[in-house]
């Protein structure tokens, strides 16, 4: 017989039995190399333990075939008289032992409650006899591998109360679904070494007492000095103080010196107290309605993000719990982000030294989209960190007053993390030992791999919602059951005096300690310690003026040989032709002989910001290239497919620069952007929207932390967020950036929106955003066919010389004393104005370009309308329907700015429900009309 493979590995990757059924093949590869002759009389038993049904008897013949083949070739000797009998029970005996492995989690003690619809269905192959094994078989000694329990034979009523232990205790571990081996391996072999019953001294069994003691009495006083205040309490899920810690703790001896933490209401306030170090005194303040004079809106408590410095050993541990607003899950991106600022800026490239936990509920984590978004970047190369710990405070009841089986078609909530195979720990909330192994083993898993992993803190909610809630109103069982179950506190407590670690005095005496230390208002977390301010990036951001002049200047000579550099690639790199050609006009650019054009002018911003250490972060669904091939940040070499970034070999002492073409997605990516945004402000960071529309995917994340963030919770950022936008016959969903979204949202100099209709002035507007000590969002709005148009184009001085122009005069020789009417636009509308006004040789129209809406440049347009002090007669052009674009939302900055008396009427497209039309010619007929209109006295 002729065999094609060489080894196993290769046969594996090869054979049909991909998936859940790999597992089972590696299992019985190796049980069987160990045990060759049994193939011969087992190879048929092995396949009907599959969980696919989808085997046929070629694929079997082919496994056996192949596993006669090892065993002959690699352990002849031990090929011998075959024993059917015993080869099928020794099948039938791992087949009992992966049943537990597989599907133990679902029938182990997990429900604190014991709460009858949490119990799946019942799974018949745990049971032996299902196995065709018998209490006869009960004192026989079995082989059972290497891999179990870490011995080659037990005997067999051992192996019945280890698996029992091991997978039906008050942890049950989900990993079978985790296709790498080594990595399953080691989640098994953690579980069975400990025949999980992790091992506590008294001082930690006294410690995690101590722990739940702080969860409990701060609720507790929390409830009695503020009743029926909203705190989303903690109570029910107590376990999650003590685990938050041991993370912390075991992370820190792990290597790990930053953590940074994202969740959402439901103990968050119990977190900020009795993990982050928060003065109690100062919660209580604000339960009472004090809050500081510092002229910002504020935000809820239970939004509040913080930053403390958190002892272990002989080392701080920098802690930062993110602000979040109410829309759930959606910090994760953002955290996510911030630890990869963090990581970058720490030069920590395998995620050792800064780690990333989130917090999520059961019906979030699996009913919000964007926890999918964020589970599907964990991997991708330009926002993996090395593993994030995801914790599910899973309450049993979601929400409100939902069940599982309304707000979930899964059998765990948890089941979303098995797309990235994940493993996910479930533990029972009222056995803190339990959860405290949970908590070392993941940050074990995490530093090993450098893979996500979820723990399911299995618990319950004590109160409703919240403090104002009635949650017997709609679950009258469950809540029946809550009220007469004791605390996590008070089971662990009584556990602790039956096995004599304390006495109940000593019990009693520490509850009265935390509240006494309540009382006094200071800090109650012994690891807390005080921040290292000097370490503090943002100080020099503070209150800055964005009127003020900054030093823009980039001397020529550099440029030019910066530029010559930008325009280059190795002569053994291929580019594709019409790429090939975009660098030589590069070439020819750098060289004096050519005007820049909107791709070279953006590349020299990059550059030059580099040059003087600045560093660059672009993302987006085709930033690598632009979307409309202007960009070509990446050469693709057309023989191997490799890639060259010029801008990363502008000199050893340049600044770092990255583009990533991004997952398909705008709400986690743009998430993800915000969150390094806020955590670096030394890098300019920018995310750019496939077409500017797009980003309508991610408007929680516009609404709720960029355009607010810096007026809620004092968070600066500089973001850039580039939105492609343009009226070409695109349709309604490839033409509006929804230029009035960003206009409604702006106050308080929020944020900047800009429209810049040269390459020199998207030059200057990235340049001013990195120079300029002031870190706010930039919303650009950019061109499509402007790329390319004739008239788009800057000269070198334009670029080396000038500055960003918050609003552009007439261009034109035109005589101001001749004009009558004024329009004043922003973006491509201006060159549709400006050549059909040269085609009629017209000359009572002068034009006005504001390149900045927001905010408005009030003394620049107000220069640049003194030639016009007669003019009466003024017009806003835009290409956007009446009711979108700038007119209703900076209307009134256009009729303040404009002479007194002077009247003020709209050209463009009339309003719309849609952003654009659909047909080409109806497309071209408003165009020429919304442009005769602007244009005809």
């Amino acid at each position: 017989m002729q065999y094609q493979y060489e080894n196993f590995d290769d046969w594996l990757a090869s054979s049909p039995f991909g998936g859940s059924n790999q597992a089972y093949v590696e299992e019985i590869y190796e049980q069987y190399l160990d045990d060759p002759h049994s193939i011969d009389a087992s190879w048929k038993a092995i396949f009907d333990s599959f969980p696919s049904t989808t085997m046929v008897e070629q694929p079997h013949s082919q496994v056996r075939d192949y596993f006669r083949k090892l065993a002959r070739e690699n352990i002849p000797e031990a090929v011998t008289v075959v024993d059917p009998e015993a080869s099928t029970k020794q099948v039938r005996l791992l087949q009992w032992i992966n049943a537990y492995r597989f599907r133990g989690y679902t029938q182990a003690n997990l429900d604190p409650l014991n709460y009858y619809r949490w119990k799946t269905s019942n799974v018949p192959e745990l049971d032996y006899h299902h196995h065709g094994f018998s209490e006869t078989d009960l004192n026989e000694t079995m082989t059972v591998g290497k891999y179990v329990f870490g011995k080659d034979t037990m005997k067999f009523a051992d192996l019945v109360t280890a698996l029992k232990e091991t997978y039906l205790g008050t942890i049950g571990l989900e990993f079978m679904h985790v296709q790498d081996m080594t990595q399953r391996n080691w989640l098994q072999a953690k579980m069975e070494s400990v025949l999980n019953k992790p091992l506590f001294s008294k001082e930690e069994k006294v410690n995690l007492l101590s722990e739940l003691t702080a969860a409990d009495g701060l609720e507790r006083y929390i409830g009695a000095k503020f009743p029926g205040a909203k705190r989303f309490s903690l109570e029910g899920s107590d376990a999650f103080i003590p685990m938050m810690k041991e993370i912390i703790r075991h992370a820190s001896r792990q290597g790990v010196n930053d953590v940074v933490m994202g969740m959402a209401h439901r103990g968050r306030l119990n977190m900020l107290v009795n993990v982050l170090g928060k003065k109690p005194g100062e919660l209580f303040d604000e339960f009472a309605g004090k809050h500081a004079d510092d002229n910002r809106t504020g935000d809820v408590k239970y939004h509040q993000g913080f930053s403390s410095d958190f002892a272990v050993d002989d080392k701080n541990v920098h802690l930062t719990l993110a602000f979040n607003p109410s829309h759930l899950e959606i910090v994760n991106p953002v955290v996510v982000g911030a630890v990869r600022a963090r990581q970058e800026r720490a030069g920590d490239k395998t995620g050792d030294h800064v780690l990333a936990v989130t917090v999520h509920g059961d019906s979030a984590v699996t009913g919000q989209g964007v926890m999918q978004e964020t589970l599907n970047m964990a991997n991708a190369r330009g926002y993996t960190v090395g593993g994030t710990i995801r914790i599910v405070i899973n309450n049993q009841i979601g929400f409100t007053t939902s069940n599982p089986n309304d707000t979930r078609s899964t059998e765990f909530c948890t089941d979303i993390a098995k797309m990235i195979q994940a493993p996910i720990i479930h533990v029972n909330g009222d056995d803190p030992e339990a959860v405290a192994f949970a908590a070392r083993m993941a940050v074990e898993y995490r530093t090993l791999f450098k893979r996500d992993i979820f723990i399911d803190l299995i618990s319950y909610r004590r109160h409703g919602h919240n403090e104002a809630d009635e949650p017997l109103a709609t679950q009258p069982m469950m809540y029946s059951i809550i009220k007469k179950h004791p605390t996590p506190r008070k089971v662990y407590e009584d556990r602790l005096v039956s096995e004599g670690v304390i006495n109940q005095d000593e019990a009693i005496a520490m509850m009265n300690n935390y509240r006494d230390a309540l009382d006094q208002g200071e800090c109650v977390v012994p690891e807390w310690r005080e921040m290292d301010m000097a370490a503090v990036d943002w100080l020099q951001y503070l209150n800055y003026d964005w009127t003020a002049p900054y030093e823009n200047q980039f001397p020529q000579d550099r440029f030019l040989t910066l530029a010559k550099r930008v325009a280059e690639y190795p002569e053994n790199v291929k580019a594709h032709s019409r790429v090939e050609k975009i660098y030589n006009d590069r070439k020819e650019m750098a060289a004096g002989n050519k005007p820049f054009d909107w791709g070279m002018a953006e590349t020299m911003a990059y550059a030059t910001l580099l040059d003087e250490g600045t560093h660059v972060r672009i993302s987006g669904e085709d930033a690598g290239r632009g979307t409309f091939f202007h960009r070509h940040a990446v050469v693709h070499n057309q023989n191997d497919g490799t890639g060259f970034v010029p801008l990363t070999h502008l000199h050893a002492n340049q600044g770092r620069f990255q583009v990533w073409d991004s997952v398909l997605s705008e709400e986690a990516v743009l998430a993800f952007e915000y969150g390094f945004a806020t955590t670096d402000p030394k890098t300019l960071t920018i995310w750019e929207a496939q077409f500017g529309d797009f980003a309508n995917g991610a408007q929680i994340v516009i609404d709720q932390f960029i355009s607010s963030g810096e007026q809620k919770w004092g968070r600066m950022c500089g973001l850039v967020m580039l939105l492609p936008h343009g009226y070409e016959g695109q349709g309604p969903e490839h033409s509006s950036a929804r230029v009035e979204r960003y206009l409604q949202l702006c106050a308080e100099q929020n944020i900047q929106v800009c429209i810049p209709s040269t390459p020199a002035q998207v030059y200057h507007m990235l340049r001013r955003q990195a120079i300029r000590k002031m870190r706010r969002p930039l919303v650009a709005i950019t061109p499509k066919s402007l790329l390319r148009h004739p008239l788009a184009i800057s000269s070198l001085e334009e670029l080396t010389e000038g500055t960003f122009q918050n609003a552009i005069g007439e261009i034109d020789a035109i005589e101001p004393s001749q004009v009558k009417r004024v329009v004043m636009c922003s973006g491509k509308v201006f060159y549709d104005l400006i050549e059909e006004r040269r085609k009629k040789a017209q000359t009572d129209v002068a034009i006005i370009r504001i390149e900045q809406l927001y905010p408005f440049p009030y003394e620049e347009v107000a220069k640049i309308l003194e030639s016009y002090a007669h003019v009466t007669d003024f017009v806003w052009c835009q290409e956007e329907p009446q009711n979108q674009g700038a007119w209703y939302c900076s209307k009134h900055n256009f009729e303040y700015v404009i002479p007194e008396g002077a009247k003020l009427s709209y050209a463009g497209r009339p309003a719309s429900a849609a952003p654009a039309v659909g047909y080409a010619s109806l497309h071209n007929k408003q165009q020429r009309e919304l442009i005769e209109q602007a244009l005809t006295l």
